[in-house]
């Protein structure tokens, strides 16, 4: 079946624009043009994307992002006309995947909406299959540690969720570089090891077993020892 992308666009061109391209990619699109409109439309079509713009009659796409996340992790691109750098950060700190600055090319839109759909179904996989000790919630990046919760930053999730996918596996350092930022951007040993030393002192708050090991000059592993 293909991915259904719901667009929440008060501009019915460009929602109909979206719309051409994405079927011609392959995808079902459908449109709503009002804010008020949309949480109700997520609930009936349950698309496996949505793209929303902020700035919507009725209803702002911030507060539509935040009410979502309260039921639902579906991947959110936002579509925006303002460039500040507090719309984005508060876009992506509300729940938001992604965002896309006005005027765009729908080819673009066309191509986050394939990546976010990818790292939809990887995240979706089951992370803890073969590690009893850890539960991840993806819609709250919470571990659960032996049944107590545990906050921690997406750096963080992303490195727990990598150590404790292969118990007693040791994965370098280079490797859990490829898995911290969605950006791909260069990171350093140090950066890896400061990120590491926090996810320990969260963890110590849990249990007084070491949970991650070193393993001088290679990396680390993810290992729980009866005491």
């Amino acid at each position: 079946m293909p991915k259904t992308i719901l667009i929440i666009e008060d501009e019915h061109k460009l929602a109909q624009l979206l719309e051409d391209y994405l079927l011609a990619a392959s995808y079902e699109a459908h449109q709503i043009h009002d804010g008020a409109d949309a949480i109700s439309s997520i609930k009936e079509k349950q698309p496996d994307l949505i793209l929303l713009d902020i700035m919507l009659p009725n209803k702002d796409g911030i507060s539509i992002c935040k009410e979502l996340r309260e039921f639902s992790d579906i991947p959110v691109i936002m579509l925006t006309a303002k460039v500040e750098e507090i719309d984005r950060i508060l876009g992506l700190e509300i729940g938001a995947d992604d965002y896309i600055c006005k005027p765009f090319s729908p080819r673009e839109v066309v191509a986050r909406v394939k990546a976010q759909l990818r790292r939809a179904d990887v995240s979706n996989t089951p992370a803890s299959s073969n590690n009893e000790l850890v539960v991840l919630d993806h819609d709250r990046f919470v571990a659960v540690i032996m049944g107590q919760d545990l906050t921690l930053t997406p750096v963080e999730f992303r490195l727990l969720k990598k150590l404790s996918s292969a118990p007693s596996r040791v994965f370098s350092r280079a490797s859990l570089m490829d898995n911290l930022y969605d950006d791909h951007r260069i990171v350093t040993d140090r950066t890896i090891d400061s990120h590491i030393k926090n996810l320990r002192k969260k963890l110590a708050n849990l249990t007084d077993n070491e949970l991650i090991h070193s393993i001088y000059g290679v990396g680390y592993k993810w290992e729980h020892r009866e005491s």
